[in-house]
């Protein structure tokens, strides 16, 4: 059982919605593996290329209904009928080509020569001092550059450098807690 964090600990600045601030200090910054779960977090980070999280948080569980719980050989398997499907689904973001890139992914994903969970940590930087503002996060790093174009290469779609930097520090590979936020140990410290 986790303990909740006392109400004037200092945590990034995320705003004060109840989700964003359980998905920041649950989740957020935490390592996470796994085919489905990076698949699934490679998708939404698209799908909020050009919006908030907070609104692809809000929408999570409907993706993950329509999209099979982003298990990718089901999503590979999608067709035309899906697609509309989905394009008619108020409770995702309903963009043809995000929908479409995330069907593409998923075909992507099941052909790859090797775990995805291994192509995508391959890229994991390693430590470097805590950021100590917002100022100090970039959008991107020579890192999420190689990895994007690593990425695009094999065949992804919609994971362009500032969408594959949102995947690292989504995932652990970076930990961008500011330095006295108290999430930041819990994160581990990459």
């Amino acid at each position: 059982m986790s303990v909740e964090p006392a109400p004037d600990v200092v945590r990034c600045p995320w705003g004060d919605d109840p989700q964003m601030i359980a998905y920041h200090d649950r989740e957020w910054g935490r390592e996470l593996h796994g085919e489905t779960a990076l698949f699934e977090r490679m998708s939404l980070e698209a799908f909020q290329s050009g919006l908030s999280w907070a609104v692809i948080l809000r929408k999570r569980e409907r993706f993950r209904e329509v999209f099979a719980g982003f298990d990718p050989p089901t999503v590979a398997a999608f067709g035309e009928a899906d697609v509309a499907r989905l394009l008619d689904d108020a409770g995702i973001v309903r963009n043809r080509l995000k929908i479409e890139a995330t069907i593409s992914n998923a075909r992507t994903v099941v052909a790859l020569d090797e775990p995805l969970d291994d192509l995508l940590w391959s890229f994991a930087p390693g430590p470097r001092p805590a950021p100590v503002t917002y100022a100090d996060v970039p959008a991107t790093t020579p890192e999420s550059v190689a990895m994007a174009k690593t990425l695009k290469k094999r065949g992804f779609r919609f994971v362009g450098p500032t969408t594959a930097y949102a995947l690292m520090q989504a995932t652990g590979m970076v930990n961008d807690h500011l330095a006295d936020c108290v999430a930041r140990e819990a994160a581990g410290a990459v």
